[in-house]
């Protein structure tokens, strides 16, 4: 039995942790990249021994990680086969047309093959934080938000979801994972949540 497995086992409490993860920061705790780089890491952010985030957040990517030192829990989160869904609040360039949703909806054929049917609809502009850097925009080009929802996690699902449609991704945030979400959790800060949103 792994330690963070062990450690969960014997306290009988799996710890959950939300994180709102900044743009620009890697979903883990060291940076494996280029020696002498200087890239934020969750080590940046969380400083709670023995948990680790169950699944991946892009870099370019904002909004919830979910953290636990529960290796069952973390496989139950991460893992497609369960179907947990996530939603994202997706801003794009263009305007979304029905077909274009209704592709969304009924699931698009990327390069890995087709994807699962999502819940895709268009939102007003949420009142979220300021991103650092912020977004480019093309002033000639208007955009729009989204609310998508998956039940699969493949890497960088949802910007190559926009983009297959003619909805190229300028700024994504993950709004919720199964049963938790980011409400009231600032950018940089986590909270302390219950097991239970991953049923």
């Amino acid at each position: 039995m792994s330690e963070r497995r062990a450690k969960a086992a014997t306290s009988g409490k799996p710890r959950v942790l939300l994180l709102n993860k900044p743009y620009g920061v890697l979903s883990q705790f060291t940076d494996k990249g280029t020696e002498g780089s200087a890239r934020a890491t969750l080590s940046d952010y969380v400083n709670v021994p023995g948990v680790y985030p169950a699944g991946r957040l892009d870099r370019d990517s904002e909004g919830l990680l979910v953290l636990t030192d529960d290796g069952a829990l973390q496989a139950r989160i991460s893992n497609p086969r369960f179907k947990l869904t996530k939603t994202y609040l997706v801003q794009v360039e263009g305007e979304p047309d029905v077909t274009q949703i209704e592709a969304l909806r009924r699931g698009v054929t990327l390069k890995d093959g087709p994807t699962r049917p999502a819940k895709a609809e268009e939102i007003a502009a949420p009142d979220l934080w300021p991103r650092d850097p912020p977004v480019r925009f093309r002033k000639s080009v208007p955009d729009r938000w989204l609310r998508l929802t998956i039940s699969e996690g493949r890497n960088r699902q949802v910007r190559r979801m926009t983009a297959h449609v003619g909805l190229p991704c300028l700024r994504l945030i993950r709004w919720s994972v199964g049963g938790w979400s980011l409400d009231n959790v600032a950018p940089g800060h986590w909270i302390e949540a219950t097991p239970d949103g991953a049923t």
